[in-house]
């Protein structure tokens, strides 16, 4: 199976080799037929603390590495 990539922004790098990634989906709702956006955060590994808050980026799901974190990121995307 493959891993997932999502692009999202930068949250917060408050933490050591790590950033919090605020992913967006629009969908169209099933009834309302009205488009609705839905976020959701994922905390992700960052090995050399690169990326900084209102950077747009790329996860790709990896192992565990810790309680939060089972996304790693992959590289920074074009805004």
């Amino acid at each position: 199976m493959p891993k997932r990539i999502l692009q999202g922004v930068v949250t917060s790098d408050a933490n050591a080799q790590t950033v919090t990634v605020n992913v967006e989906r629009r969908f169209t709702h099933p009834v309302l037929k009205k488009t609705i956006r839905k976020s959701k955060k994922y905390r992700a590994h960052d090995e050399k603390n690169a990326f900084k808050v209102g950077d747009t980026v790329r996860i790709i799901e990896c192992a565990p590495k810790s309680k939060t974190k089972r996304w790693e990121v992959l590289e920074a995307a074009e805004a």
